[in-house]
C-alpha cells in the first residue's frame, strides 16, 4: 500500500524500549518485514535491560537509521524520571554503539541520543505518541486503543491530529488516556474488590496470588505466546494452573467449584476490566468527540479487550497493522508491537538528526 511516510532509508529499525518488554520492528524498503518483542523486567536489575538491548541489537542486524521511544525510565529502579532516561538513554548508547540512533520526543520529533536530557518531558514515556502520530497521519479521526501486557493507551485523533489532554503519565492517567490495566500483567486484588462466588461476594485476598494473564487464559481469550513473564506463584501457564491462582485468589482449591463456575469467576472479573476501559474511553469521548463512524485503532497483545470495547462503543474496528506497508507474516506482531514499527516508519522518512 502507499504510505503518507515515505521512506528515505533503506533498513531501518524502530525500537519500544519499556520496563517490561523490548519491542523491535525491522523495515526493508519501507516496509515491515519483521517484529519481535523480548521480555526485560528491569525491576530486576538494569542488567535485564542491557540483555534485551542486546538481543535487539542482533535481531534488527544492520540499519541505515534506528528510531527509539522508551518508558523504562518509569521503572522503580531509577531515582527519578530524569534519573531513569539518562540511564536507559546511556543503555541504548552503549548497546547500539557506532550506530545511528534518533530518539523520539514527541512534538519535538526525533532527537540525537546526546541531546536526551534537555527534552526529558519530551522523550518520557512517548511511545504512545508516536503510534498516535502515525495513526493521525493515516486516518483523520480516531480512537487509538493500545492495550498492552500492564497498561492501556485510549488516544484520540480528531481531524488529522493528535488531540490528546495530556502527555505526561500523571496528565494522561487523570485525563482517562492512561488506565493501568493490560492483557497480562495486571494483579487481579487490582481488579475486584469482590467476586460472585457460590451465591455470596467472595472478597478475594489483597495479595498477588493471580494476574489478569490468568483470567484471559482462561476464558480462551489471551493469544499464545504474548505473556513472556513468571506467573505469580513461577509455575505454568497451562489454564489449570491459572485456575489454580484465581482459586487462592479467593481462599479455594480448584475442587471447590467445577470447570465451568471458575470459567464463570474469570469472566466476570474480565468484565469488571472491560468496564473500567469502557469508562476511559466515555471520559475521553466526551472531551473529544469523534465522528460516527470513526474506528477504533486496536494496538497490543491486549487487542482483544479492544475489539470489544469497540463493539460497545459500536464502532467499527481498524487494527493497526491494517494502515502499514507491512509484510503479512509479520501484520500481527506489527499491531503487537506498535509503538517499535511507527517509530521505526517515522525514522525511515524522516532526516537523522
Amino acid at each position: 500500500m502507499d504510505h503518507p511516510l515515505k521512506a528515505t532509508a533503506t533498513a531501518v529499525a524502530g525500537l519500544d524500549v519499556g520496563g517490561a518488554h523490548v519491542k523491535a520492528a525491522r523495515l526493508e524498503g519501507g516496509r515491515i518485514v519483521a517484529v519481535v518483542q523480548i521480555a526485560s523486567p528491569l525491576w530486576q536489575g538494569i542488567g535485564r535491560l542491557e540483555a534485551a538491548l542486546a538481543e535487539a541489537r542482533a535481531f534488527v542486524g544492520a540499519v541505515d537509521r534506528i528510531g527509539v521511544v522508551i518508558t523504562a525510565e518509569l521503572a522503580d529502579t531509577f531515582e527519578s524520571r530524569h534519573d531513569g532516561v539518562a540511564q536507559v538513554v546511556r543503555r541504548i548508547g552503549e548497546a547500539f554503539q557506532g550506530m545511528p540512533v534518533s530518539l523520539y520526543a514527541g512534538p519535538d520529533g526525533l532527537i540525537p541520543l546526546a541531546n536526551a536530557a534537555g527534552h526529558v518531558r519530551g522523550v518520557a514515556s512517548a511511545n504512545w505518541h508516536a503510534t498516535a502520530n502515525l495513526v493521525a497521519r493515516v486516518l483523520p479521526d480516531a480512537l487509538l486503543v493500545d492495550i498492552g501486557s500492564t497498561t492501556a493507551d485510549l488516544v484520540p485523533v480528531r481531524a488529522g491530529t493528535v488531540a490528546a489532554a495530556g502527555y505526561s503519565d500523571a496528565e494522561r492517567l487523570a485525563a482517562g488516556e492512561l488506565v493501568y490495566t493490560g492483557a497480562t500483567r495486571t494483579s487481579l486484588m487490582a481488579v475486584a474488590d469482590r467476586v460472585p462466588f457460590g451465591g455470596a461476594w467472595q472478597p478475594p485476598m489483597n495479595e498477588h496470588f493471580a494476574a489478569i494473564g490468568d483470567v484471559h487464559r482462561i476464558t480462551g481469550a489471551l493469544p499464545d505466546g504474548v505473556d513472556q513473564h513468571a506467573t505469580a506463584d513461577a509455575r505454568g501457564q497451562s489454564v489449570a494452573e491459572s485456575r489454580a491462582r484465581l482459586a487462592r485468589l479467593l481462599g479455594r482449591d480448584t475442587e471447590d467449584a467445577s470447570e465451568g463456575e471458575w470459567r464463570a469467576v474469570a469472566g466476570y472479573l474480565a468484565e469488571l476490566q472491560l468496564r473500567t476501559l469502557h469508562d476511559a474511553a466515555a471520559q475521553v469521548l466526551s472531551r473529544t468527540p469523534l465522528p460516527d463512524g470513526a474506528p477504533l485503532v486496536t494496538a497490543g497483545i491486549g487487542a482483544f479487550l479492544a475489539e470489544r470495547l469497540a463493539a460497545r462503543l459500536e464502532r467499527p474496528v481498524v487494527p493497526f497493522a491494517g494502515l502499514l506497508p507491512v509484510e503479512a507474516e509479520a501484520a500481527e506482531w506489527a499491531s503487537r508491537a506498535a509503538p517499535a514499527v511507527a517509530v521505526g516508519l517515522l525514522a525511515a522518512a524522516g532526516r537523522p538528526p
